[in-house]
């Protein structure tokens, strides 16, 4: 099993502040997780930039230049008061749209099996006009319309299993039959989306969890609802939006996950990708704001990437 890690340096290089949650310590947490001898077998790639075109598959109204052309040249800008750019933060953000689609390519060229991308700033909460919650260009849903355009993959399951409920993905894919979204995440929480009633045209499927439900609930979650979706759904290639903050040492929300429920939830979607998608699956990094959780919930998603 060949897998894929799409980084780049630029990814420390958005600067949020001081005091922001998703700082640039996370993503040295994540490097520094995936170093050494023991992941020696990971296949690093850097990621490349994304054009103007490619975001502009998910992204319109002017979005995309409305981004790109308020980067500071010093100090800070804002999207929303969580959302934050700096001089860094262009080609941060381009890097990490990059980065899932040069990982789509890679898989369907069959030059890898599988692929993480370790990068930042997130996406999953940017819909098609707008940016929040930390993101700026939905990196899951960009690289999910570049297998469509470019590859010719029809049916494309996202399945995000952060503690906050994409709303952009949903938003960009709410009236597309041909894309399946299932998340599972703390409801309700911010952004106040994902409720189960939020259906699409027959697309979308949330798995609400309580506040302090824990592995337990997740993974009955996944089982009853999100991986039999997917199998009736029969997708030919899979993305997961890969956040961490369900971890029970998270500090921004209050679900109680451990590293084995992610490691057993990726050993499930790779189950789907293997009988449906010829194994093809892409994962990219959302939240997960506790470091040392955060590292090793990294490890665990990996490592069941790349088990054979």
């Amino acid at each position: 099993m060949t897998t894929a890690l799409y980084t780049h340096a630029s990814s420390a290089e958005h600067d949020t502040g001081a005091g922001h949650p998703e700082r640039i310590a996370r993503i040295e947490a994540v490097n520094a997780a995936l170093a050494g001898e023991s992941w020696s077998a990971l296949l690093r790639k850097e990621a490349p930039l994304a054009t103007k075109e490619q975001l502009s598959r998910v992204h319109v109204g002017g979005y995309v230049d409305l981004v790109l052309e308020n980067i500071p040249e010093d100090g800070y800008a804002h999207l929303d008061p969580d959302t934050v750019l700096s001089p860094g933060t262009g080609e941060a953000a381009l890097r990490a749209a990059g980065a899932i689609i040069s990982a789509v390519d890679d898989v369907v060229a069959g030059k890898v099996d599988n692929a993480f991308c370790a990068v930042r700033p997130p996406g999953h909460h940017a819909e098609p006009e707008r940016g929040m919650g930390f993101c700026l260009f939905n990196n899951v849903a960009i690289g999910a319309l570049h297998a469509r355009a470019v590859h010719g993959l029809q049916k494309v399951a996202i399945v995000d299993f952060d503690v906050h409920h994409g709303n952009g993905t949903q938003a960009a894919f709410l009236n597309d039959p041909d894309t399946l979204f299932a998340s599972t995440h703390q409801f309700p929480h911010y952004p106040g989306t994902g409720a189960e009633s939020e259906t699409g045209v027959g697309n979308i499927f949330n798995a609400p969890l309580d506040a302090n439900a824990g592995g337990v609930e997740f993974r009955a979650a996944m089982e009853d609802k999100i991986l039999p979706a997917l199998r009736a759904f029969q997708p030919e290639i899979v993305f997961v939006s890969a956040g961490f903050d369900a971890h029970a040492l998270d500090p921004l929300a209050s679900l109680r996950f451990e590293e084995p429920d992610f490691e057993w939830a990726t050993l499930k979607l790779r189950e789907i990708a293997g009988e449906f998608a010829a194994g093809r699956l892409i994962s990219t990094l959302e939240g997960g704001y506790d470091l040392e959780a955060l590292g090793n919930s990294v490890q665990a998603h990996a490592g069941a990437l790349s088990a054979a």
